[in-house]
């Protein structure tokens, strides 16, 4: 593994000038106030037999916020030249494990890039960033020494045997921390240790089009699937079973697919291919359905003590969209309050109901009986109707009443004509 890096360029220059590389003083690394392009750097990681798999020729500048004692603030600070790869480097084993991509600097600062690779494609999968605030060059006057990490997929992709090549700025965000590289070419899965001829560009670098197409007026919707099958689903505790639930799940994704059109994605929840798991406690319910087309989805139920009703209370789904421009999709939201009952009742809705997750994201349950908390010998308790079964029953009883109104009048007119046809008839 090796790093080679502007400051053995800046040497050479320095000495092809006649200047005595002991006249240049590096300037700082951190910025306060814009942001400025630092020299790019080349990165090799190399295999046992000294081959290289990844190479990596790029600037990046780092914009942080941080705490301090004085309140919020926002730092930016470039990758020195001083940047080496890391041992934790590798190279990856077919079927075992990925290519990563590790840099460190300054006092404990990495970043991370793990590659993966299909049968036309690699990508870096996720990019980390790992930070140390006690770093007063760069952090100064943080309220927090701690060590602080954030991640997050990234659109830097290419076809296998070509380089990715990016001059404009491509941005990666991480929670509060933003990753810009800027005059990037980077390869994994190398075939010759070197850079490929050929390459694949950013989406950053265009071509663009002179006017840009109208945006599609609503997302374009998948072909929906039927309704999914219904399954009786228990969560049991050390006292017990805590969680009954009979439905049928759907989910509604919207995401943005790699030509940045915009589709929603219907997927049935099929409970022959879903393991299901949970846990109890006093007043939070999980159940956890995990497949191998959704890793994660749990729903939570709480409970109101001062009110003994218990609630769904949050939703949080993981999944993998391969088309999409960002492929980890990730949604929760723990303010719901949707399937309310009494604790020791049970919530029945034989109507599909939408529970609205996030903007992205919501679920269709079909023929929902539900019971948290305090069950009784594995049974449903006592049901309370939802308001729309109860709407679909009043319904049939308000034609059933209007109709019987309309033959009551009918009756009533017809029998007021036939006294008056009798009285036209009487003996003169």
């Amino acid at each position: 593994m090796a790093a080679l890096g502007g400051a053995r360029r800046r040497s050479l220059l320095l000495l092809l000038l006649g200047l005595p590389s002991s006249s240049y003083s590096r300037p700082s690394c951190v910025s306060h106030t814009g942001l400025i392009h630092s020299a790019a750097a080349i990165f090799v990681v190399k295999d046992a037999n000294g081959t290289a798999c990844i190479m990596a020729n790029f600037s990046a500048a780092f914009t942080a916020s941080y705490d301090t004692r004085s309140g919020p603030k926002n730092v930016t600070f470039d990758l020195p030249s001083n940047a080496a790869v890391l041992n934790s480097s590798s190279c990856g084993k077919e079927g075992a494990s990925d290519p990563v991509l590790a840099i460190a600097f300054g006092r404990g600062h990495e970043l991370t890039l793990n590659f993966t690779r299909n049968a036309t494609r690699y990508s870096v999968r996720l990019m980390s960033f790992i930070y140390n605030l006690s770093d007063t060059q760069i952090f100064p006057n943080a309220s927090s020494k701690d060590i602080k990490t954030v991640e997050s997929a990234t659109d830097i992709r290419a076809d296998i045997n070509k380089k990715y090549r990016c001059v404009s700025n491509n941005q990666i965000h991480m929670h509060n921390v933003t990753v810009t590289l800027h005059d990037a070419t980077i390869q994994a899965y190398l075939a010759n240790s070197s850079f490929s001829k050929e390459e694949t560009r950013c989406e950053q670098d265009g071509p663009f089009p002179t006017t840009a197409p109208p945006p599609p007026p609503h997302p374009s919707p998948s072909p929906t699937p039927e309704s999914p099958s219904v399954y009786k689903y228990n969560v049991s505790g050390t006292n017990g079973t805590c969680l009954l639930a009979s439905m049928g799940l759907q989910l509604n994704i919207t995401y943005k697919k790699k030509d940045n059109t915009t589709v929603t994605r219907v997927l049935s929840i099929n409970p022959n291919k879903t393991t299901a798991g949970g846990s109890c406690s006093p007043q939070l319910v999980t159940l956890e359905l995990r497949s191998e087309s959704v890793p994660l989805l749990a729903f939570q139920f709480g409970m109101n003590t001062s009110t003994s009703r218990y609630f769904l209370q949050g939703i949080q789904l993981n999944m993998t969209l391969p088309d999409a421009r960002d492929p980890t999709f990730k949604a929760a939201n723990n303010s719901l309050r949707a399937l309310q009952a009494t604790v020791g009742n049970s919530y029945k809705c034989n109507a599909e109901e939408r529970v609205q997750v996030t903007e992205a994201f919501s679920v269709n349950i079909f023929k929902v009986w539900v019971q948290a908390f305090q069950v009784q010998g594995d049974k449903f308790g006592s049901v309370e109707e939802c308001q729309l079964d109860e709407n679909s029953m009043l319904i049939p009883i308000a034609v059933g009443g209007a109709l019987a109104g309309l033959v009551l009048i009918v009756l009533i007119a017809y029998l007021i004509g036939r006294k008056r046809s009798h009285a036209g008839y009487q003996t003169i």
